[in-house]
């Protein structure tokens, strides 16, 4: 992943300012995988956007990510640390790769918990991972990736959702519906083709559980042991909504670092965006010590 420069970020988080959460998490896609046609990126499986996030965590802001939460038991502020790079090697994809320092989820009691990742383990194109009665055909980090469910006397392919999907479906006023007939490529019973309202509910539930093993990092939840009551709970980290918090920070104050260097030296802000974080930081101390 080429890292975005200060000018290329502002621009990203200016236009994200009048945007949705939505179309942010489309803006930060957009920036982590500039190899990719931006039509496309919506109809990637959502475990390869959410690695996709993790990897330009990382690359912008480093493996250490700090989660505030309260507990469902007893309202007690929970405050822990995160391995950005540990926890996307654990989901598998592409956002377990490169070179950041492992090391385990710290804080008080926390851990992380989700989806087994070799399950989600991409194969080459073409080629099928058997799960129980269920086979995933692609990759992973593709799209158009289907899984494949045998049940009952059922044929079933079914394409990864991708987050064009799941945005339609929770539009819809029964959106677990909605979601099977957007992603269904095929039903076949006995020879017979069928539709996606055909389907009974033990295939319907297996074809969830095909897709959860074939894209473990759609669904990313800790769960955090509170240290006063000792009871768990379970949150979901939206990855999406996290950077983006981290990167309106990080705006708001180099912006103030560009108005204050900017009213001692005359600069312009392409002038002070050009140079170095550590020489911006040096000239700030200069400025301070005046």
């Amino acid at each position: 992943m080429t890292i975005t420069g200060a000018v290329e970020l502002l621009a990203t988080w200016e236009a994200g300012l009048a945007e949705a959460p939505s179309g942010r998490a489309l803006l930060l896609h957009r920036t982590a995988r500039p190899d990719v046609d931006v039509a496309s990126l919506p109809v990637l499986p959502v475990g390869e956007r959410e690695a996709d996030l993790f990897a330009l965590r990382r690359a912008l802001f480093g493996e250490r990510m700090q989660v505030r939460l309260a507990c469902s038991a007893c309202g007690e502020d929970m405050e822990f640390d995160l391995d950005a790079g540990e926890f996307a090697r654990s989901l598998g994809g592409r956002g377990g790769s490169g070179d950041g320092q492992g090391g385990s989820t710290g804080g008080q009691g926390g851990s992380v918990g989700g989806r087994d990742s070799s399950a989600g383990a991409a194969s080459s194109a073409g080629s099928a991972s058997s799960v129980g009665t269920a086979s995933f055909a692609g990759s992973a980090s593709s799209a158009g990736a289907v899984v494949r469910v045998r049940q009952d006397g059922w044929d079933v392919v079914f394409r990864l959702p991708g987050v064009a999907d799941l945005t339609a479906a929770a539009r819809a006023a029964d959106p677990r519906a909605a979601l099977l007939a957007r992603c269904l490529v095929s039903a076949v019973r006995d020879g017979t083709d069928a539709g996606p309202g055909d389907l009974p509910v033990p295939v319907q539930r297996r074809i969830a559980e095909a897709v959860e093993a074939a894209d473990p990092g759609a669904d990313v939840t800790l769960n955090i042991a509170c240290p006063e009551c000792g009871e768990a709970t379970r949150a979901e980290l939206d990855i999406a909504s996290y950077l983006w918090t981290e990167l309106d920070t990080w705006a708001r104050d180099l912006l103030l670092d560009v108005h204050l260097l900017a009213t001692s030296y005359g600069w312009s802000e392409p002038e002070i965006l050009a140079l170095s974080p550590l020489r911006r930081r040096y000239y700030l101390e200069l400025c301070a010590d005046v």
